[in-house]
C-alpha cells in the first residue's frame, strides 16, 4: 500500500515507524528539516520537504496514486490538515484522513459534511484519550479495556499482584472446556508477549489480557488480586483539553471532581466551561498541595498534564499517599514500562491511540475496530468474516491459523461467545483476534 503522511511531529513519526514495520510504502512530509531527519533515522521512509498544504509538494509526494493519505501536523494546525486532506482527495488519494482539535466537527451531521467533502475519517487523538480514560474509571482494576459490539465482549488487562490466584496456575485450573466464559489472549511478561496456551502458567507482574463476556468482568477481576474500586470522588491533575473533557463528562456520575492546574488563566476558563467541578490553582507535582488538598480522600487520581514526567510522578506520589486508582498520560514511548513499574495503574497514550484509529485503514475492509495496545507490541482486532473467506472453511484449529495470533471470540447476533479449538466461523460473524505484528498480514488474509 502506498501511503503518504503529512506531518513528522510525534504523531506522525509514530505512525511512519510502525507503517514501515508492515511494508508500505511509505512517504512523510513536513516544513520542518529537523523533524523529517528523526523519522528518517528511525523508520524505512521517503522523506519530502515542503508545505503539506503546497500542490507542487503533494505532488512531488505522489499522493495522486497513494491508497492512504494521513493528514497529523500538530493539534493547532488543524486547518492544515483539513486543506491537505482535501487537496490530496481532489488530486486522487483513495482514502484520506485528518487530524483535528474541534468537537463540533465530530457531530453527527458534520461528519457528513466532511464525509461529502471526501475526508473519510476525522480524529481527535485528546478525545479519544478522554474517553479511554472515562472507561477505565468505569472498570476499575484494568490498566486496559475495550468493548466489541457494543459490550457483547469485552477486552480486559490487568496486571497480577501480591496474592493473585492466577500465580503459578493456569487459566484452564479455572475455565470450563466446553462453555468458557473467557480466554487469555496474550501475557506480556518482561517486556516479551507471549500467546499463551493450556499449559502456560502466570507469573507474579504478568501483564494479562483476557477476552470475556460481559457479565463475567467482576468475577475475572478477582484475579488481579486487586480490589474493585467504586469511583465516586476524582482528582485532575492538568486542566489541558483531556482534563477538561474527562471532568466535564464524570460530572454526571460522581460526587465530587477537583481539577488542579497551574495556568492561572487556564482556570479561569475552566470555571466557566465546567459546572460542578472545584478547579485550583496549583502544581500537581508539588506534595505539599496534594496534602493541602486531601488527595488521600480520592479513589481516582488521573495525571494529564503536558509533561510525561510530571504525569508519572505525581500519580507515584497520589498512590503513596493512599489514591487506590491512578491514570497518566505518558507520551513518551520510552516510558510507559517505567510507568507501570512505578506502579502506576494505567497508562494512555495518544499516538497509540491514533496509530490505532489510522492502522484500520491498512488493513481488510472488514476491520471493524482496532486498538494497539500500551503494554505489549501486539494489536486486538475485530473482523467481519467474508462468505467466502478462509477462516470460515472448518474449524479454527484446522485451518493454519497462525502461531503469533490467537481467536479470542466471535459475535454471531446478539451473542458473545469465547472460541475454542473445535468452533466453526460463520459468515457474517465478528471476530475478535489477538495478533504480533509478524502475524498481522497472515491474519488480514484469512478474512479477505
Amino acid at each position: 500500500m502506498k501511503i503518504v503522511i503529512a506531518g513528522a511531529g510525534q504523531v506522525g513519526g509514530h505512525l511512519a515507524k510502525m507503517l514501515s514495520n508492515e511494508y508500505h510504502d511509505l512517504t512523510i512530509i513536513d516544513n520542518d528539516e529537523s523533524r523529517l531527519t528523526r523519522v528518517a533515522e528511525s523508520s524505512d521512509v521517503l522523506t519530502i520537504f515542503g508545505s503539506p498544504t503546497s500542490i507542487k509538494t503533494l505532488s512531488n509526494a505522489g499522493v495522486a496514486k497513494s491508497d492512504l493519505f494521513i493528514a497529523v501536523s500538530p493539534a493547532q494546525e488543524q486547518d492544515v490538515n483539513i486543506i491537505s486532506a482535501l487537496l490530496a482527495k481532489k488530486m486522487g488519494s483513495a482514502k484520506v484522513t485528518a487530524r483535528i482539535n474541534n468537537d463540533e466537527y465530530l457531530e453527527s451531521d458534520n461528519k457528513l459534511l466532511f464525509k461529502d467533502m471526501g475526508i473519510d475519517l476525522l480524529f481527535y487523538p485528546e478525545k479519544i484519550a478522554s474517553h479511554e480514560i472515562v472507561d477505565l474509571l468505569k472498570q476499575t482494576g484494568t490498566s486496559e479495556f475495550m468493548d466489541f459490539s457494543g459490550g457483547k465482549l469485552q477486552l480486559i488487562v490487568f496486571r497480577l499482584d501480591d496474592g493473585s490466584p492466577l500465580i503459578d496456575r493456569t487459566m484452564a485450573d479455572y475455565v470450563s472446556t466446553d462453555t468458557p466464559k473467557y480466554r487469555a489472549v496474550a501475557i506480556s511478561r518482561e517486556g516479551t508477549t507471549i500467546i499463551p496456551r493450556s499449559s502456560t502458567r502466570f507469573k507474579l507482574h504478568d501483564l494479562v489480557f483476557v477476552i470475556s463476556k460481559k457479565e463475567c468482568v467482576k468475577e475475572l477481576m478477582s484475579f488481579s488480586g486487586k480490589d474493585s474500586i467504586d469511583v465516586k470522588r476524582l482528582m485532575i491533575a492538568g486542566g489541558g483539553r483531556i482534563g477538561e473533557m474527562v471532568a466535564k463528562r464524570m460530572e454526571k456520575s460522581l460526587d465530587y471532581i477537583k481539577l488542579i492546574e497551574r495556568r492561572r488563566d487556564r482556570c479561569d476558563v475552566l470555571n466557566e466551561k465546567l459546572n460542578k467541578t472545584l478547579v485550583i490553582n496549583g502544581d500537581a507535582r508539588n506534595t505539599d498541595l496534594l496534602i493541602e488538598e486531601d488527595v488521600n480522600d480520592f479513589d481516582a487520581f488521573v495525571a494529564v498534564t503536558s509533561n510525561s514526567e510530571t504525569n508519572i510522578l505525581s500519580c507515584v506520589m497520589a498512590k503513596k499517599m493512599g489514591v487506590p486508582n491512578t491514570i497518566a498520560e505518558v507520551e513518551n514511548l520510552d516510558y510507559i514500562k517505567l510507568a507501570e513499574s512505578m506502579g502506576v495503574d494505567a497508562v494512555i497514550n495518544k499516538k497509540i491511540i491514533t496509530a490505532s484509529r489510522i492502522f484500520r485503514f491498512t488493513l481488510s475492509n472488514k476491520v471493524q475496530a482496532i486498538k494497539c495496545l500500551n503494554g505489549s507490541d501486539a494489536e486486538i482486532l475485530e473482523f467481519i468474516a467474508n462468505p467466502n473467506s478462509s477462516i470460515t472453511k472448518d474449524q479454527i484449529k484446522n485451518i493454519g491459523f497462525p502461531k503469533d495470533a490467537i481467536i479470542g471470540g466471535i459475535i454471531r447476533g446478539n451473542l458473545g461467545f469465547i472460541a475454542l479449538g473445535d468452533t466453526e466461523v460463520k459468515p457474517y460473524d465478528r471476530v475478535v483476534v489477538f495478533a504480533l505484528p509478524s502475524a498481522l498480514r497472515k491474519v488480514n488474509k484469512f478474512f479477505e
